[in-house]
């Protein structure tokens, strides 16, 4: 918990809220489907690994606040094997 309380300090000192934010996340191929369904609605830009295990996918979405980036990344933190970067 210390650690999101950390990451929303620091969002809330370098970002002006409402604003867009950038999200990348590497997923295994396996759980795509499941990320796309968490993120239904939004324009996703997909790159796939060299050898096909892992895809690669970027979004931008308008956060309301620092807590709606929190909230996002707690919700796609379901998916096994994700990774937020």
């Amino acid at each position: 918990m210390k650690e999101l309380n950390n990451l929303k300090a620091l969002l809330d000192t370098e970002y002006e809220w409402p604003g867009p934010y950038l999200f990348k996340f590497i997923v295994p191929a396996v759980q795509l489907l499941a990320l796309k369904g968490l993120l239904s609605g939004h324009d996703l830009i997909e790159k796939p690994s060299k050898n096909g295990k892992y895809i690669s996918i970027t979004l931008t979405i308008t956060c309301e606040s620092s807590q709606k980036v929190i909230d996002l990344y707690e919700k796609v933190s379901s998916i096994p094997g994700i990774m937020s970067l």
